[in-house]
C-alpha cells in the first residue's frame, strides 16, 4: 500500500511546491502566514516546503523581525524571499531566417536578448545549429550568467510539436534537424520544444494585452499563419499536438490558405500598382513591383494613398473571414495578432472587426500585439519558467554558481 501511495504524495507535495515559488515570484519578503493565506496550504506543510527550498537554494530565510529589532508580540514570524539570481533559462525562437534568444532569471526579468540572421534562407542543418551555439554563447555573456546556471531551455519552432516535444512533421529539414537533441548534447541543459504560435500565446498572456484572459487565440500573422489557443486558461494541444494548426484555412472560402498579412499586404498593393498609375506605392519600390514590401503598403496607407488603403481594405476583409472561421470555432473572448507585423496591424483592427459579423456569430475582441518581434522567445521563458517551478524540488540551483551583481 505504501509503495502505492509514495508516488501520489510526491507529486503533491511538488505541485505545493510550484504553487509557493508562483506566490513569491517578484513578492518579495514573505511570511509562511501570507503563503498561507495565498496558497491554502497548511502551516505544517508551508513551513516544511520553504525549510526544503531553502536547502535547495530557491529561496533564502531572513532575520526575524524581534532580532531585526522590530518588536513582535507572541512568536517571530519567520520571513522568506525568492531568489532570483538563483539560475537562469533561455528562451529561443527559431525562425525562417533568424534565431532570438532571450536569457532570464528565476523571477522572468530578462537579462538579454539577442538576434542573429542565417546567413541565407535555406541554410544547413548543421550551420543553423553553428547559429545557435553562437547567439547562445553571447546571449549568456551579455547577461552575464555562466552556461551552467542554466535549469532549463525552452525552443519555439514553426512545426506542430506533440505533447511529448517532438516536431510532427514530415519535412525532411526537420529530420535532420533535431533541436533538442543537438542543444542537449553540446550543453547539457534540459530542453523543451513547443509550437512558436503556442509559445506566443504563453507570452501574450503572461505580460501582454491578453493578461488575465482566459479564452484567448494568439495569431502569429506574417508571412503565414498560425496560432496559440487558451482555454480557460490552459494551453491547448489536442490528440498529438496539433491544435491550432489552421490548414483548414486551405478550404474556407475567400482565404484559401495559409499566408498571413505580410505576404497579403505586399501582394495586394503590388495589384493595386497595376490598376493604379497615380499611387505613392510605385516610388517606394522603384517602379519594380516585386521589390513592394508590406512595409512600404503600410507606410504609403498611412500618408493616405488611396490604392495603398484599397489594398490593406481587402487584407482586412480576408482576417476577417480568418478570425471569424477560428472564433466560430473555439469562440474566444481576445484574438491578438502577432509577430513581426503586429507594429503595423492595428490599420487593419477597424476593418477586420467591421466584418466579424459578416462570419461569425460571436464575434470576439480584437488587439495587436505589443510584445514586438521577441514574442517567441519571451514566451519560452515563460515555458522554461513553468518546467522549474514544476520541478522545483527535484533540481537545485545551490549547487550553480551565483549570476555576478
Amino acid at each position: 500500500m505504501l509503495t502505492g501511495t509514495a508516488p501520489s504524495t510526491q507529486l503533491v507535495r511538488r505541485l505545493n511546491a510550484g504553487a509557493m515559488l508562483k506566490a513569491m515570484r517578484g513578492a518579495g519578503v514573505v511570511t509562511g502566514t501570507e503563503l498561507m493565506a495565498q496558497t491554502g496550504l497548511s502551516r505544517a506543510t508551508v513551513i516544511s516546503i520553504c525549510d526544503e527550498l531553502v536547502r535547495l537554494g530557491w529561496l533564502r530565510e531572513l532575520e526575524n523581525q524581534r532580532g531585526a529589532g522590530d518588536y513582535v508580540k507572541g512568536r517571530p514570524a519567520r520571513r522568506f524571499v525568492f531568489d532570483d539570481g538563483a539560475a537562469s533559462v533561455l528562451g529561443i525562437d527559431i525562425g525562417a531566417n533568424k534565431i532570438t534568444t532571450i536569457v532570464a532569471d528565476m523571477a522572468g526579468n530578462p537579462l538579454s536578448q539577442v538576434t542573429m540572421p542565417f546567413r541565407t534562407y535555406n541554410v544547413s542543418a548543421a550551420e543553423r545549429a553553428d547559429v545557435l551555439d553562437k547567439i547562445a554563447a553571447n546571449a549568456l555573456q551579455e547577461a552575464g550568467v555562466p552556461a551552467d546556471s542554466v535549469l532549463a531551455v525552452s525552443v519555439g519552432v514553426a512545426a506542430p510539436v506533440s505533447r511529448e516535444g517532438e516536431v510532427l512533421t514530415v519535412q525532411e529539414f526537420w529530420k535532420s534537424f533535431d533541436v533538442r537533441r543537438i542543444v542537449s548534447e553540446r550543453h547539457g541543459w534540459h530542453v523543451l520544444l513547443e509550437n512558436d504560435a503556442n509559445l506566443a500565446a504563453l507570452a501574450e498572456r503572461w505580460q501582454g494585452t491578453a493578461q488575465g484572459v482566459d479564452n484567448l487565440v494568439v495569431m502569429l500573422a506574417g508571412d503565414r499563419l498560425g496560432s496559440g489557443i487558451l482555454e480557460s486558461g490552459r494551453l491547448l494541444h489536442g490528440q498529438v499536438g496539433g491544435f491550432g494548426e489552421l490548414g483548414f484555412l486551405n478550404n474556407v472560402e475567400g482565404v484559401g490558405n495559409t499566408y498571413g498579412i505580410a505576404f497579403y499586404a505586399a501582394l495586394a498593393g503590388r495589384e493595386a500598382m497595376e490598376a493604379e498609375d497615380e499611387t505613392t506605392l510605385r516610388g517606394l519600390c522603384g517602379g519594380n513591383p516585386d521589390d513592394l514590401t508590406a512595409e512600404m503598403v503600410f507606410a504609403a496607407a498611412a500618408e493616405g494613398d488611396g490604392a495603398a488603403r484599397s489594398a490593406l481594405d481587402r487584407v482586412s476583409l480576408r482576417m476577417a473571414r480568418v478570425v471569424g472561421s477560428i472564433s466560430t470555432l473555439v469562440n474566444p473572448e481576445l484574438v491578438v495578432l502577432a509577430g513581426g507585423v503586429a507594429a503595423s496591424a492595428g490599420t487593419l483592427l477597424p476593418g477586420i472587426q467591421q466584418h466579424l459579423p459578416e462570419f461569425t456569430f460571436t464575434p470576439p475582441r480584437l488587439a495587436t500585439s505589443t510584445l514586438g518581434e521577441g514574442i517567441v522567445s519571451l514566451g519560452a521563458i515563460r515555458h522554461a519558467l513553468d518546467y522549474v517551478e514544476e520541478h522545483a524540488l527535484d533540481l537545485s540551483p545551490s549547487s550553480l554558481p551565483k549570476r555576478a551583481s
